[in-house]
């Protein structure tokens, strides 16, 4: 990482305090200064990166959180490898928005819709190892995964009744395992 990036990180993460508050009973001026911020930090550190022209939408996703997507030309140097990028860019803009507001809000950053895929790809592996488990009458151990895809297999099964799952494991070999229920 440049010494420019880390400076900014620096200068905009530094102390962050967190003060909880509910999503939900936020006014639609609050949620458009939310989203501004977001997008103001997002349009900096994108500074960094030298994309060139982008386009920012923003919306909300299914559980509440402001998703943010940017489209342009060639952006695979923001995706990086299985994400990771994305990743690490997502918690930068997120740490900068709960320092400016001061509470915690959700908010994803996305690149041409990777993220929405990959939440598809990760929701039908869900069906599948579940309807496995349910089959075999067998527990499936799932591929380590980040908390971010963990979250998503267990949010896709949560309405199953015919599975239960759990994560196991330690740091970067955390995985969900698909239970059947018996």
């Amino acid at each position: 990482m440049s010494e420019e990036i880390e400076e900014f990180i620096e200068e905009e993460v530094e102390e962050v305090e967190v003060v909880e508050d509910d999503p939900t009973a936020l006014t639609d001026e609050e949620l458009d200064n939310i989203a501004d911020t977001a997008i103001a930090a997002l349009k900096d550190v994108l500074k960094y990166f030298n994309v060139g022209e982008v386009t920012i939408d923003e919306y909300e996703g299914d559980e509440g959180e402001l998703i943010l997507d940017i489209t342009g030309d060639d952006l695979a140097v923001l995706i990086g490898r299985h994400g990771k990028t994305l990743d690490a860019l997502q918690f930068i803009i997120s740490a900068i928005t709960v320092r400016k507001i001061g509470f915690r809000f959700p908010v994803i950053i996305d690149v041409e819709g990777y993220k929405n895929r990959q939440r598809q790809k990760l929701e039908s592996l869900a069906r599948s190892s579940a309807n496995k488990a349910a089959s075999q009458g067998r527990s499936v151990k799932l591929r380590p995964m980040t908390p971010y895809e963990r979250r998503i297999i267990h949010v896709a099964l949560r309405d199953d009744a015919r599975v239960d799952t759990a994560s196991e494991g330690e740091g970067t070999a955390r995985h969900v395992v698909v239970v059947p229920v018996k």
